[in-house]
């Protein structure tokens, strides 16, 4: 591919769209752990709601490495695994509807 295609508006469009996609998500899946801890007895580590993105299993790690600097007793990556593959379950269905729908 040449640097004159790529290099383009599109893919930079499609790039920064991206990059905002997991900003989002990341932080809709923070918040919202943060909303369910209002109505919640037993609380739960907002980073587990990070985790949320398809991105297996970065979003995991990346979850487990920020718990683990905030405390060094804070094990997350199986519990992060959890809603970590919940996203790439989403991800399938939302593609399978989408090759459904264009087809």
């Amino acid at each position: 591919m040449y640097a004159d295609k790529f290099l383009s508006w599109k893919p930079l469009l499609i790039f920064g769209l991206g990059l905002l996609d997991f900003a989002v998500c990341t932080a809709g899946g923070i918040l919202t752990v943060k909303i369910m801890n209002l109505f919640l007895k037993e609380k739960i580590n907002p980073l587990i709601g990070s985790a949320g993105v398809s991105a297996v299993p970065m979003a995991a790690r990346v979850s487990q490495i920020e718990g683990m600097r905030e405390d060094k007793t804070n094990f997350l990556l199986m519990h992060a695994m959890g809603p970590n593959l919940a996203g790439v379950i989403g991800s399938a269905a939302a593609a399978g509807m989408f090759i459904a729908m264009f087809k």
